[in-house]
């Protein structure tokens, strides 16, 4: 997880400052073309008669259509480097490398860079319903609580897209304070549900219902493991042809050994 980490925030971070670039000079750019526009224009008004190579090159580059296009591709460009500039960001959030020991962190924030990270995955197949409560910062190493976040969407997001006749899918993400000292996340999917006996087996490493080549079976044994370092519980309640729902236990700070 460590070196998954670090290879992310170095990515990251290499992407970072080109992206910046390109979207602090798009809105000059757009500036500079209206500027020019306004000048194409103001000469279409004073000198209405136009030299025959003129018209002909405004009529073959159709002119007018590119005065009213430019402005909406260049509008188009700053809404996709936005977009990458925000998923930058959240697998910066994500990794968290340049936090060395535990910390009182925001988990709502861990979701929604985790959720923002997975998109492309679930787009407009699958629906989110975030039901956050009031959480408490709570202590711990944000990018290993996020490897818990990842697994679980991950596998909730393989059950239903696996789902291909169920018409609505949806992951609901329930948090809550649920102790003057300990908060609790839900991650549940409206799937097809797991089996008792598999139920039993989903925390051992190397674990895994999907085809060979599909995964590891590390996901689940991880989260277990980080969850057993933070003193936290996860378990999985399932049924059959009703969904899955992982809770999280965490304590809102640590135990810590003198």
């Amino acid at each position: 997880m460590s070196s998954l980490g670090q290879m992310v925030a170095g990515i990251a971070h290499e992407i970072n400052n080109p992206i910046n670039f390109i979207y602090g000079n798009i809105e000059h750019t757009k500036n500079y073309f209206q500027d020019l526009l306004e000048i194409i224009q103001i000469y279409q008004q004073k000198y209405l008669q136009v030299e025959t190579e003129i018209e002909e090159r405004v009529k073959e580059i159709d002119l007018e259509f590119i005065i009213s296009d430019l402005p909406k591709i260049l509008c188009s460009m700053k809404m996709g480097t936005e977009r990458i500039r925000q998923l930058v960001l959240s697998l910066r959030n994500f990794s968290r490398l340049d936090e060395a020991e535990v910390k009182y962190v925001d988990l709502h924030e861990g979701i929604d860079n985790t959720l923002l990270i997975l998109n492309n995955r679930i787009k407009d197949k699958i629906e989110i319903i975030k039901k956050y409560g009031e959480l408490p910062l709570v202590e711990c190493y944000l990018a290993q609580i996020n490897q818990v976040f990842i697994n679980i969407l991950n596998n909730a997001i393989d059950a239903l897209i696996s789902a291909r006749e169920q018409l609505q899918k949806q992951i609901v993400i329930q948090t809550q304070l649920i102790a003057s000292d300990s908060i609790q996340i839900k991650i549940k999917d409206n799937g097809i549900g797991i089996t008792l006996e598999i139920q039993n087996k989903i925390f051992d490493p190397f674990f895994t219902t999907k085809p060979v080549g599909s995964g590891t079976g590390l996901g689940l044994s991880i989260c277990y493991q980080v969850m057993e370092k933070y003193q936290g519980k996860i378990v999985v309640n399932s049924q059959l042809n009703r969904g899955t729902e992982f809770a999280i236990s965490l304590p809102i700070k640590q135990l810590h050994s003198s």
